[in-house]
């Protein structure tokens, strides 16, 4: 979230938006870590929002796995889990073609 809301410090200096952004209730969005940056996200323009729980039907996130799993990678089997990944990514970018939306790639730190 530290990549998001440098991005959002420059929107907001630039155009006096806020960026705001809606999670589900996972540990990682919710955790005492991430809790102790909210007031330094705020003051960077960054808001967060939180769906209520058990409420998939109000996770844009969860359409959107839906429909790839139903039409870009629906029968395949993979060996390994960065052809999964791969096959992922393809079909993000194929979806983002054809609906004329931009896509924009990031890689959690896992450390």
């Amino acid at each position: 979230m530290d990549w998001i809301a440098e991005k959002a410090s420059v929107t907001l200096a630039q155009t006096g938006r806020l960026t705001v952004v809606v999670q589900d209730n996972g540990s990682a969005h919710t955790s005492r870590l991430a809790q102790q940056q909210w007031l330094k996200w705020q003051a960077q323009g960054l808001f967060l929002f939180w769906l209520p729980p058990y409420c998939s039907e109000m996770n844009r996130i969860e359409e959107q796995w839906h429909q790839l799993k139903t039409h870009e990678i629906a029968g395949r089997m993979f060996e390994h889990e960065v052809d999964l990944a791969d096959a992922i990514i393809e079909g993000m970018q194929a979806r983002s073609s054809r609906g004329n939306y931009s896509l924009e790639r990031f890689i959690f730190n896992s450390s």
